[in-house]
């Protein structure tokens, strides 16, 4: 049931924060060389970017960010200049992997090839509508457990591979504050799709998705407020990964998560990171009842258009809330515009 994706179908997005990216870029080259890049340079990053020879890349900068998006309110700074290389690629699929990553080497010495494992992952059934407890039936070896439905077991497409990352664990500022030395050394060999109607974190540091069908939903909307230069896009990160989720679950479609991982260096001093994730941490205890809530009318067969009735939702369920609620379905609004244009100029 696995179907084969192409390297020519596929964009490897590149979100730039720091200017030497040699060291980086080596460390994926007999893996990246094989595919184009879209390399978004954080507008907020004055230095030259370093960048080995070698590559198949399209290089975006601030002046490249505002001649395409115009006035558009949207901002793509930080980490959140990744949705800037997922606006304008054509590819049906995308990789994407931060600057700050490396691939894993197992045992013997020889990198694992997380792109390629986010592939195996897209193009093949997910089955989110029953658990299999040996994870992924789908996988070498495996296969469906005693009294697993024969009318389940074809699955679904699977549109999103949330990977995972060793050594700096992924907790936010109050955990990391009070685990400073904790690392996440424990490798699991294994995929699992996420079952239908269950919510999960997703970070944009390694994931995978089908651009066509999901790319309208991974929205840079959430931006706390009075943070400044002081961001905390992770916030974005959490609110597109919600509303993807729920968007999945509303269509019918899958999400994968586990393998592949990566290796992960920076994190940030975690005391400065709580002054800034702090009004997160607290809206948090809004926005998960809030789209665990979410019902999305049958008639609604488009990401698009799906995204455009939860944005009208957190106007009028959120808004009161808290005011960048409202900014945030504003971005939504926004996004799907922008997207949509760009959709009709590749046609």
């Amino acid at each position: 049931m696995f179907f084969e994706i192409e390297d020519n179908e596929v964009d490897i997005v590149i979100a730039a924060l720091r200017p030497d990216l040699t060291a980086f870029f080596n460390g994926w080259r007999t893996i990246f060389s094989r595919f184009h890049l879209i390399i978004i340079k954080d507008p907020d990053l004055e230095a030259d970017l370093q960048i080995p020879p070698g590559f198949d890349h399209h290089l975006y900068t601030k002046s490249d960010i505002e001649r395409v998006i115009g006035s558009s309110p949207i901002k793509f700074s930080g980490h959140s200049c990744r949705y800037f290389g997922y606006l304008v690629s054509t590819k049906k699929y995308i990789i994407s992997i931060d600057d700050d990553c490396l691939p894993l080497q197992d045992d013997s010495g020889n990198l694992t090839d997380a792109v390629a494992q986010h592939l195996t992952n897209l193009g093949t059934p997910a089955t989110p509508s029953f658990f299999n407890t040996l994870y992924d039936p789908f996988r070498q070896g495996a296969d469906f457990v005693r009294g697993y439905p024969f009318s389940l077991r074809n699955g679904v497409q699977c549109v999103l591979s949330s990977g995972l990352w060793l050594n700096i664990a992924d907790y936010d500022a109050p955990t990391r504050a009070v685990k400073p030395h904790e690392k996440n050394t424990r490798y699991v060999d294994a995929v699992i799709t996420v079952p239908s109607r269950a919510l999960m974190p997703v970070s944009g540091i390694n994931i995978g998705f089908d651009r066509r069908v999901l790319g309208p939903v991974l929205v840079p909307a959430l931006r706390l407020k009075g943070v400044g230069k002081q961001r905390w896009e992770t916030m974005e990160d959490i609110w597109c990964g919600m509303c993807a989720k729920v968007v999945c679950d509303h269509l019918g479609l899958g999400v994968k998560t586990g393998l592949p991982y990566v290796w992960r260096n920076g994190s940030g001093n975690a005391w400065e990171s709580l002054k800034r994730e702090w009004e997160g941490v607290k809206l948090m205890e809004e926005i998960v009842p809030f789209f665990q809530s979410v019902k999305l009318p049958r008639t609604l067969t488009a990401a698009e258009d799906c995204v455009v009735q939860i944005a009208g939702l957190v106007r009028e369920q959120l808004g009161p809330v808290d005011p960048v609620f409202g900014l945030a379905a504003d971005a939504m609004e926004e996004w799907i515009k922008l997207w949509k244009t760009f959709e009709f100029e590749r046609r």
